[in-house]
């Protein structure tokens, strides 16, 4: 028989899985916005990897693109959705991996209210303690998952022209997986955890030369001047602790 509370875990997975499809997939203006701006940075054709998929928001809009994608998302729930969403798709290769700097396992400190911040990275649960604006996050749950690297993923599908990562807090680990300078990606950064993306700048400055802008939170839009990495730098140092979030996009020069 089904304990009680195992049918609330499922409730609860159930309703989170309801307001991130909600939030990712709704608001049309939004879809419109990141539309508009990966026509900048993807060609149709082209090869994406995208690291962190949740529920293939972002997958979708590469497809859109005439893109190939490959799309990781860790979460077996979650994952089970991208699979529903986009698994069918003759240009996806839908993966339920979590990329880092070495092939192996990781533990997912999973939020079972709130997926899209369940993370494999401690510091980011301790950065979020107390903060401004992540009041009420509870990593409640823990999944041993596996875990393959950016080399990896390029010996088996080829050199992507974009790569997304959205990893709450790992990407740098997952930048310390890549050996070569890639034409152009994008990395999340938070404010209560700025280090971690000084950390991607610094990965990113050892493998090759690149230029890089912002864009905060959901507004998919890129500022005016691309910055060298030291300005970049310098502006996520500046940005206001209420702006939250956002994604560094680096392209090689």
């Amino acid at each position: 028989m089904t304990s009680r509370g195992a049918r609330r875990r499922r409730t609860t997975r159930a309703q989170a899985l309801g307001r991130s499809l909600d939030v990712y997939y709704r608001d049309m203006d939004r879809t419109a916005r990141m539309d508009r701006l990966h026509a900048r940075l993807v060609a149709p054709g082209a090869l994406v990897f995208d690291i962190g998929a949740h529920v293939g928001d972002r997958t979708g809009s590469f497809l859109r693109r005439g893109a190939r994608v490959v799309a990781l998302e860790p979460q077996p729930s979650i994952f089970r959705a991208l699979r529903l969403i986009h698994g069918r798709h003759a240009r996806a290769v839908l993966l339920p991996q979590a990329a880092g700097a070495a092939a192996g396992e990781v533990e997912l400190l999973v939020n079972s209210r709130n997926p899209t911040v369940s993370t494999a990275a401690p510091d980011f649960v301790t950065a979020a303690a107390g903060a401004t604006g992540w009041e009420g996050q509870d990593w409640d749950g823990r999944v041993r998952v596996p875990v393959t690297t950016l080399d990896a993923l390029i010996a088996r599908h080829g050199e992507p022209d974009f790569v997304k990562i959205d990893v709450e807090g790992h990407e740098a680990a997952v930048l310390h997986g890549l050996s070569r300078p890639l034409p152009a990606l994008s990395f999340e950064v938070t404010t209560i955890q700025r280090d971690v993306a000084h950390r991607c700048i610094d990965r990113l400055s050892a493998l090759g030369r690149y230029e890089y802008n912002l864009s905060l939170g959901e507004a998919h839009e890129l500022r005016p001047a691309w910055l060298d990495a030291e300005e970049m730098r310098a502006a996520l140092d500046s940005l206001p602790n209420a702006a939250n979030s956002g994604d560094v996009y680096a392209r090689a020069l």
